[in-house]
């Protein structure tokens, strides 16, 4: 495993384990075939309803090996709201701390629920502070006077949408770029897409493996999902193998510049 080191020092996992839409077993299921694949990151959120399913999971494992991630929404969007819901989802993951806490979408209460984040920070009950979908203006307007600069702005991000300006201005005041649906959810029919294809019988690589290592490769972390065990444990296998600068600037062409999602 890479690691990037946060803002706040913090040595966070450059790929991790995405559950959006797992529930119940399954997703506890998924999450302990994660962890025995060698994920450490592991990413929920109090919107996708399976912070409880995820506890379940970690709590079988040495909590100090494994980085976790949830994020705050809209139920929350209040200073009081927010310092409720971290508490919430303390139990939830049963767990004495929160590695990453993210807002989950820019909201006009952003900074109030920011101020219960600082302080659940400041005491010690989160690791390290974020953001999500944020683009570049309301990035910019959120750090005049949010205090503490996030360590992470978790957003679209896949071959088909590279963001690298958003990269860049992330990068110049201190917040990494995490990748969501970096395999972009499967479509564009990503899997048999001739670029990734070719790059990938190169490498004797599938070409999720490439698109996973061309984000990592350029710096940024990812958070991939999948339900079936094999591809769990496929995804991971990213680490033994170095793109070329040919193939990097190939799979750079990919990037459309458009959002492949319509509520983004």
């Amino acid at each position: 495993m890479e690691y990037i080191k946060l803002n706040n020092k913090i040595d966070m996992p450059i790929l991790g384990f995405g559950t959006y839409s797992l529930q119940g077993a399954e997703c506890e299921k998924c999450v302990s075939a994660a962890i025995e694949a060698g994920y450490t990151l592991i990413d929920t959120a109090r919107m996708y309803g399976n912070e409880k399913s995820v506890g379940n999971a970690i709590k079988h494992y040495d909590r100090t090996k494994l980085f976790i991630t949830t994020k705050l929404y809209s139920p929350s969007r209040s200073y009081q709201k927010a310092k409720v819901d971290i508490e919430n989802s303390l139990d939830n993951l049963q767990t004495d701390y929160i590695d990453l806490l993210l807002i989950h979408e820019p909201y006009r209460e952003s900074l109030d629920m920011y101020q219960a984040m600082k302080e659940a920070y400041a005491s010690g009950k989160i690791k390290a502070l974020g953001i999500s979908n944020f683009n570049s203006s309301q990035y910019l307007n959120f750090i005049k006077t949010c205090g503490v600069i996030p360590a992470v702005n978790q957003v679209e991000c896949h071959v088909f949408y590279r963001q690298s300006l958003l990269q860049k201005l992330l990068e110049e005041h201190g917040t990494h770029m995490q990748a969501w649906s970096p395999l972009a959810c499967a479509r564009n029919s990503i899997f048999n897409n001739a670029v990734l294809c070719d790059i990938a019988n190169k490498y004797e690589k599938t070409s999720a493996q490439i698109a996973l290592r061309y984000l990592v490769q350029a710096g940024i972390s990812a958070i991939p999902k999948s339900s079936n065990a094999e591809r769990i444990k496929s995804n991971i296998e990213i680490f033994d193998f170095v793109l070329s600068d040919e193939d990097m600037s190939k799979l750079a062409g990919l990037d459309k510049g458009k959002t492949l999602f319509g509520w983004y």
